[in-house]
């Protein structure tokens, strides 16, 4: 007679095999109106009918260290592609973050806390306005005066101030003469074919959903004062004396570190014009936002790299650091590898860095912006490289693929979380960056027993607090590892490319992933994505039975992992016994093995999967 525990588990797995072989992925009603109405299409593709807005921003900001006055102007070109008839339009104040008040996951000492952004003058197509939102808020609806209709555009022109925040998270003073700036400016919500407009608030946890837009930015600045920024500088013979401009210019295409401005450089001022404000022109088109950083110290290094060998193309990768921050003299050599490596079609995600430049600036908050990272400094110089290897893959996922972190982070993250680890493997070996990746992003969630950490991949990232680390990073990298184990490195890769070829430029959603990766690798992947987003599962295997030459294997946490099957046989040989994630697709609950000949004991081996309980993990014969 079955013993009751192992019944109800078999039981339990029939069942959930059979509903996963069976019933669609659940989609939420709002995303199952998109497919409906034909943007988004169940093959994965966009669909015919899909759209995205997307606009034209000419931005001029001010900053003069050490004053803390941040002062801008924009004009901003809203192209209307969708369907439908716009009567507001939401903006984006994210610099309100920092008002007294405000909803936020992050304690706020006083440091943090400033006015937040004042806008001074709005006009709608020419037509001045009252100047709006005195109250507040990240995300701030604003009715048009006349209503926007598909294929039409809007024109606003909007000046701002705010004062930079002395201490912050993404963004602020470095130091008294050192600032960054990101999302420093009013912006346009998305509006898409699922959502409508975008309205989550920026809680200083979560990150951000930006459309595909073109930027003109122009920087004022004091002399002296150097300015790096997203895109592509313009105008380097005005703002830099012949000399830097001509160094900056060799190391375009220089695969050796040129120091374009050191301490000296700076200490003699001959780095840059001598105007009392010199405006720093930068272009860069179909990209999600800009960035800033500027410093009246930090050195400057630069060098570039090939990135796609067809087109012998080359990406500058720069640094802009404290002189006397040793690992960022590293960040140069570091960042050159890492786009190298990342672009090489032998390597992943195996596909050409997509922009003119990279630059690594110190700062504090180990966050990624398109073309920029703004690093902390670490004292151990593999960390460092680890830290901006990981900022650096960022590049692919959200901005090269126009992912709503906001909603669905484990889209962004959970993808650098897994690229860190492949290219660290090539930089120091496979135990070394398992054993990291095992310390880094899977233990703390493997021994953490608590509700929060067992909630569904698929749980919007907006609506987790304690669990959403671990849904936005391990768990989800975890599970690209499992496909990728299972369908194997050329398959995996192949389907990857083609989800991001369909998608590069656009806003995909987890269903499209899951979807496009079905589709291209032209297997029904639908019971491991159910198995992987949609359960509370976590990873738990057990030893259950062994019988003559048949080893039964116990699923308890449920994850479709993989895992080897050690085994030393009764006539003294050793062998090992790799089972993929399709071990589980019959039955994700128990899974029969057939060794070769009778063991005379067992032991699985998750590597990476980490077990909540190993105790069960190893049978002997008695």
């Amino acid at each position: 007679m079955m013993k009751p525990l192992l019944t109800l588990l078999l039981l339990a797995g029939l069942a959930e095999t059979a509903a996963a072989q069976t019933q669609p992925l659940y989609m939420p009603r709002d995303i199952q109106r998109a497919f409906q109405k034909g943007t988004r299409a169940m093959d994965g593709r966009p669909g015919p009918n899909y759209w995205q807005n997307r606009a034209r921003y000419d931005i001029t900001v001010t900053a003069a260290p050490p004053a803390r006055d941040i002062r801008g102007r924009e004009t901003i070109t809203y192209f209307n592609n969708s369907p439908d008839t716009l009567r507001q339009v939401v903006m984006r104040l994210t610099m309100n973050i920092h008002r007294p008040g405000a909803a936020r996951d992050s304690d706020a000492n006083p440091d943090y806390l400033t006015d937040g952004l004042v806008i001074d003058t709005l006009q709608v197509n020419g037509q001045g306005q009252p100047a709006p939102f005195a109250d507040g808020g990240s995300a701030r609806s604003l009715r048009l005066p006349k209503a926007l209709a598909p294929h039409d555009s809007v024109k606003f022109a909007i000046a701002w101030h705010y004062p930079i925040s002395v201490e912050s998270g993404r963004e602020g003073m470095i130091d008294p003469t050192s600032y960054f700036l990101a999302y420093f400016y009013p912006r346009v919500a998305v509006y898409d074919d699922y959502n409508g407009w975008d309205r989550l608030p920026f809680v200083d946890s979560k990150e951000f959903y930006n459309d595909f837009n073109d930027y003109t930015l122009r920087v004022k600045a004091p002399a002296n004062y150097i300015v790096w920024a997203t895109g592509t500088l313009q105008n380097p013979d005005q703002v830099l004396q012949k000399a830097a401009a001509k160094r900056l210019k060799q190391s375009m295409t220089s695969d050796k570190v040129i120091h374009v401005a050191t301490a000296a450089d700076l200490a003699k001022k001959s780095i840059t014009a001598q105007q009392a404000l010199n405006t720093w022109v930068w272009t860069a088109k179909d990209i999600s936002d800009v960035t800033v950083g500027l410093s009246d110290h930090y050195v400057w290094d630069a060098a570039s790299v090939v990135v796609d060998a067809k087109a012998k193309r080359r990406a500058s990768m720069q640094a802009a650091y404290a002189d006397s921050t040793v690992d960022f003299r590293e960040s140069v050599k570091n960042g050159q590898y890492a786009l190298g490596w990342f672009s090489n079609p032998n390597n992943w995600p195996g596909i050409p860095y997509p922009f003119p430049k990279m630059t690594a600036f110190q700062g504090f908050a180990d966050m990624e912006y398109p073309m920029m990272v703004n690093d902390s400094p670490q004292k151990d110089p593999k960390f460092a490289q680890f830290v901006q290897d990981h900022e650096i893959a960022h590049t692919y996922f959200p901005f090269y693929m126009g992912i709503n972190e906001s909603r669905y982070a484990f889209m962004d993250e959970g993808w650098a979380t897994t690229f860190e680890r492949l290219i660290n493997t090539a930089e120091n070996g496979a135990a070394t960056a398992d054993e990291f990746y095992k310390q880094f992003r899977v233990s703390r969630w493997i021994n953490d027993r608590s509700t929060a950490q067992d909630l569904p991949i698929i749980t919007p990232s907006s609506e987790l607090r304690a669990g959403y680390g671990n849904n936005a990073y391990g768990k989800p990298s975890l599970s690209y590892f499992a496909l990728k184990d299972m369908l194997g490195d050329a398959l995996f890769k192949k389907s990857l490319h083609e989800y991001m070829a369909r998608w590069h430029g656009k806003h995909p959603i987890p269903w499209d992933y899951f979807n496009s990766m079905s589709s291209a690798s032209g297997q029904d992947l639908t019971w491991f994505f159910q198995n992987w987003f949609f359960t509370n599962n976590y990873i738990d295997l057990a030893v259950s039975a062994v019988n003559g030459t048949s080893l039964t294997v116990q699923n308890i946490g449920g994850f479709a992992v993989p895992f080897d099957v050690n085994v030393e046989y009764a006539d003294g040989t050793k062998a090992t016994l790799h089972q993929s994630p399709a071990v589980w697709q019959a039955n994700q609950r128990q899974a029969t093995i057939a060794l070769p000949k009778a063991p005379k004991t067992v032991a699985l081996q998750g590597g990476i999967f980490m077990d909540a309980n190993e105790k069960n993990n190893a049978w002997a014969q008695r």
